[in-house]
């Protein structure tokens, strides 16, 4: 991640006519890499100018893929909505509507971006990509195949087919695709992306970990990608390394939640006195269940099945039942076999995180019996689901964690079953963690017994 040259920002910004391709390729590689914060102020002014106002195509133009390289989708798409002849805003407004989830919508606009003059392969290569999330495999296919021989030249062309055959379930020849297109560009990160997940996923952390760095190698750095190397390392004992790719994460997003929790995490460890194996565990596992089913290999007839159940992680699917799966329409046998394997797969169970009247068959592996106990008869089934919940989902220090640990704290209603005395009598367990505790809890009505 060495740095390369820097980006004249304000030059590009300043520019009355539209920008060009070149132009769109330096902003990003400005807003991903060590510019991020300067830059993010230069685009910042001049989105706050454009929605005062100020309505030239070239600001306009800037101003709205600003939007974009931040990740202010909505804000870009109503600017960008306003340009229908700039073939690079077309272009943008075609990852913007993507990243809004209107599939189809991007896909008409990277076809208008290119009947506008934008790189017509490039944009067949989107349109497909933008039609595959949208669940229609076959017209996918049939759109990278359009892209001709000088489509099939290019790695993005590998990368698209790699994703249908992975949306198929055909795991294998994906992989052979990401690796062809790594081959054909050893800088595409999405491909590398992948290939690091499936390392990842069976326990293949070295390669995983240079996969990551490879597809980090330069700009544009993607903030899964950080993340993800991030917890690789800090599960290696490497503080430093995970340190710099959590803060790399914040200079382009302060508010990243979970970036902020593993740098919390990381600068507890310098008062720490022993093994913090078990709270970085505990990381990786609500790192886990927040990840989005869409990440993996899941048939399209199941994807949209737990999408209209309101099911969008795998979070989500330890806190419903097998039956509760059944009743979903066109949900059936086939499609929970499939759901079981990929819930194994990562040492998970449907159902493990349902509420204790739910959950007593369905015992989470290494969590304690008294979590599935009954919290008590007078508390409301809102308030039972509450009690429920494990202590992972508050956002807690590795300090505080590992507390939890030691005590076999593993739901809210065990914590506050707690006094404030019985946590200071735990080993390394001091004020400053008691009033991080505290606060949690009072984010969700609660408190510890005789607070």
């Amino acid at each position: 991640m060495k740095s390369l040259e820097a980006v004249d920002v304000r030059a590009i910004l300043s520019g009355k006519n539209s920008l060009s391709a070149d132009d769109l390729a330096q902003l990003r590689r400005a807003i991903a890499g060590d510019q991020v914060a300067s830059t993010r102020v230069e685009l910042e002014a001049l989105i706050r100018e454009v929605e005062a106002g100020k309505e030239e195509i070239g600001p306009a133009s800037r101003a709205g893929i600003g939007a974009w390289l931040l990740g202010q989708h909505a804000i870009a798409d109503k600017i960008l909505s306003r340009l229908t002849t700039d073939p690079v805003a077309l272009y943008a407004h075609g990852h913007v509507l993507q990243a809004l989830d209107q599939f189809e919508a991007a896909a008409e606009k990277f076809a208008a971006a290119a009947k506008a003059g934008f790189d017509p392969v490039e944009c067949t290569l989107k349109r497909a990509g933008a039609i595959r999330l949208a669940g229609q495999l076959d017209e996918a296919e049939k759109a990278v195949r359009q892209s001709g021989t000088e489509g099939a030249r290019r790695a993005e062309y590998s990368y698209q087919m790699g994703c249908i055959l992975s949306d198929r379930g055909d795991t294998y020849g994906a992989i052979e695709y990401f690796e062809r297109a790594v081959d054909m560009d050893p800088h595409h990160s999405q491909a590398l992306f992948r290939l690091a997940e499936q390392n990842a996923l069976y326990g293949n952390d070295t390669e995983a970990i240079r996969l990551y760095e490879q597809a980090l190698s330069r700009p544009p750095y993607h903030l899964s990608a950080m993340l993800n190397l991030g917890l690789l390392y800090e599960d290696r004992g490497n503080y430093a390394s995970a340190a710099f790719c959590f803060r790399r994460i914040l200079a382009f997003d302060p508010n990243h939640v979970r970036a902020r929790m593993y740098m919390k995490d990381i600068e507890a460890t310098q008062e720490m006195y022993y093994d913090d194996d078990m709270a970085r565990n505990e990381a990786r596992m609500a790192q886990l269940l927040s990840r989005p089913v869409t990440d993996f290999e899941l048939s399209v007839r199941s994807r949209n099945c737990l999408a209209s159940m309101d099911i969008h992680s795998l979070g989500d699917l330890t806190r419903v039942s097998e039956s509760d799966l059944l009743q979903g329409k066109n949900f059936g046998e086939t499609s929970l076999v499939e759901i079981r394997d990929l819930m194994q797969q990562h040492g998970l169970k449907v159902g493990q995180n349902l509420q204790p009247s739910k959950a007593r068959d369905a015992t989470w592996a290494g969590m304690p019996a008294s979590a599935f106990a009954p919290i008590g008869n007078d508390l409301s089934p809102q308030e039972q689901a509450l009690h429920s919940r494990p202590v992972s989902d508050l956002n807690l220090s590795v300090r505080a964690r590992k507390c939890m640990a030691r005590l076999q704290i593993g739901t809210l209603g065990e914590l506050v079953q707690k006094s404030a005395d019985e946590l200071l009598a735990t080993k390394n367990f001091g004020v400053t963690s008691l009033n991080e505790i505290r606060a949690q809890l009072t984010e969700h009505n609660l408190k510890l017994r005789n607070d």
